[in-house]
């Protein structure tokens, strides 16, 4: 499935500028409405795991909407269409992405939990770097016909809900608990404080970082031809995908609000990088240094979820960590379009080192009071 919409993903931006007109202000709300949805659907996708006490029939709900929507992309003459295609396809990784974290962390043992998150990211981010390459290629081959390449993605995702289907199987728990609605407001309490920082953190961090449509932007203004610019897309998931796991398994070993502040760290580097010049070898050192920061934190804050939240309430705690992160996302990349549109695309990236550097401030200062 990342391969279908990585396909999709990582040409849609120019394809809403250069063939539809859109402005960047325009594809960073529709971004950050997309992304922000698919988080804030995983909060009743995951109460609706706790409850069931299952989590596959979901997984192959939300996979068949994601593969199904595949095709309006290819069809759509205005920005109407592509608005529709791209929040169905949010919701559809909304239902199976709480349902799919649950369900590894209940077969993982704890010990090493941090290891599996970081291999489950790994393992996600190939068909992260896999889809933008093989987008490339297609467009070589195509001279550029953005909607063949989006066609040729239906096959990809549809092979994906195929093998959900009839290769993964669920164990047989519930819990050993009679069904009850997991958002009534006692369980809300079971979730602790220590959730709930986790929570804000993972807000924060959201603020921090816009959605990756502008990394792609970026490239395109480096005057590299139109085809070669899903390679940045490559680049940052490739280093995404090889730095996830050794960072998930270091996380076992050391304390995490110290590898979040390295995180921060490489995400302020990376904006500083990508602001400071507009050719191609400085755009890839930033996109390489922002994949850096993914593999550091990503897979860190969905096993703090899984540390500080009761087993049974695991798919709801994951929910409601991606609603308010879902939240903060449209709001950082609706703020990033409205720096690009009125100061430059250097803004943007400056403004995301700016608070990047204020979370890093407040996240060292209350290490330090506890």
């Amino acid at each position: 499935m990342d391969i279908s919409s990585e396909m999709i993903h990582s040409l849609l931006p120019m394809f809403m500028v250069t063939v539809l007109g859109t402005s960047a202000f325009t594809v960073g709300l529709i971004e950050g409405m997309a992304e922000s949805t698919a988080l804030i659907v995983k909060m009743f996708s995951g109460a609706l795991s706790d409850y069931l006490g299952k989590r596959k029939g979901l997984a192959v709900l939300g996979y068949s909407l994601g593969a199904f929507t595949k095709p309006v992309f290819a069809m759509a003459s205005g920005i109407g269409l592509v608005i529709t295609a791209r929040f169905l396809d949010r919701v559809g990784k909304g239902i199976r992405g709480a349902p799919r974290d649950s369900l590894v962390a209940d077969i993982t043992p704890e010990p090493i939990r941090g290891a599996a998150f970081g291999l489950r990211q790994s393992l996600d981010t190939v068909g992260a770097f896999l889809g933008p390459l093989l987008a490339v290629g297609l467009m070589l081959l195509w001279a550029n016909d953005f909607r063949a390449v989006f066609w040729f993605a239906v096959v990809p995702g549809m092979l994906a809900v195929v093998l959900l289907l009839f290769g993964i199987r669920e164990p047989d728990s519930t819990h050993g608990q009679q069904r009850a609605n997991p958002i009534q407001r006692e369980n809300l309490r079971r979730l602790g404080k220590a959730y709930w920082w986790v929570v804000a953190i993972g807000a924060v961090f959201t603020l921090a970082r816009f959605s990756e449509a502008f990394l792609v932007l970026r490239a395109q203004q480096s005057g590299v031809v139109m085809a070669l610019v899903p390679l940045v897309m490559v680049a940052m998931n490739l280093v995404y995908a090889g730095t996830a796991y050794p960072f998930g398994a270091l996380s076992d070993r050391m304390r995490h609000t110290t590898l979040l502040s390295w995180g921060l760290v490489v995400l302020i580097a990376a904006d500083l990088v990508l602001a400071s010049g507009n050719q191609w070898s400085t755009t890839l050192v930033g996109v390489a240094l922002w994949g850096i920061h993914m593999g550091m934190t990503q897979g860190l804050l969905a096993t703090m979820v899984a540390d500080t939240a009761p087993a049974e309430l695991r798919g709801t705690a994951y929910g409601l960590f991606n609603l308010i992160s879902g939240l903060a996302l449209m709001v950082s990349s609706g703020v990033a379009g409205w720096l690009w549109d009125r100061h430059g695309a250097a803004a943007t990236f400056y403004g995301g080192a700016a608070f990047a550097a204020l979370t890093l401030v407040g996240l060292v200062v209350r290490t330090v009071r506890k």
